[in-house]
């Protein structure tokens, strides 16, 4: 497993990366020192060590998912809904999981497909399963290497908010989840 290294997105996004990523299952409040900093944060800025923008909409879900992190669901939602690819399908849902609307969440799953980055989470998954305390999340987990979205939605809808191995695992996994598919836009968009 690849660590998350916030400076490898430039000063802009180290900034806003640099906190700690596990979020609620849920929706979260949104807040922050950094939020008022965000929304002054364009793509130009926030790209401008990057040189050119290769993919525009792919820089534009890179901020669609910093504003999930700091659990501003609303903003995060009206960025990703606009993408009408894959990665944005896989945002909006990941929003309508947080939301909690788990029946969304899995429409936007079909939308998105067999994501190339469910080959990197699954295993991911796994092993963070393994690390974990003894639980049903991770047995659930442990079964199959292949990442399955819509029973980590069901994982999601048992286990959030009652505390406990179980939502920690989650909100583990749902952490790298952010984390790959931020790493995976963001290359895109600049086509490192």
């Amino acid at each position: 497993m690849n660590e998350f290294v916030p400076e490898h997105y430039g000063p802009v996004f180290a900034g806003l990366l640099d906190v700690d990523r596990l979020r609620q299952l849920g929706p979260g409040r949104p807040g922050g020192r950094l939020l008022d900093r965000l929304d002054q944060v364009d793509e130009a800025q926030a790209f401008a060590h990057a040189g050119s923008l290769v993919d525009r909409e792919m820089a534009k879900l890179c901020l669609g998912a910093v504003w999930l992190l700091y659990d501003d669901l609303d903003t995060s939602h009206t960025i990703s809904q606009t993408v009408e690819t894959p990665w944005g399908s896989f945002w909006h849902a990941i929003m309508h999981r947080r939301e909690p609307d788990y029946s969304n969440s899995k429409y936007w799953f079909r939308q998105t497909g067999q994501h190339p980055i469910f080959a990197q989470l699954g295993p991911e998954a796994v092993a963070l399963a393994q690390q974990a305390e003894d639980s049903r999340v991770a047995t659930a987990l442990s079964t199959s290497p292949a990442w399955d979205p819509f029973e980590f939605v069901d994982l999601c809808q048992a286990y959030q908010g009652v505390g406990g191995p179980e939502e920690l695992l989650c909100q583990r996994v749902q952490q790298r989840e952010w984390e790959l598919l931020f790493h995976d836009c963001y290359t895109r968009a600049v086509a490192l």
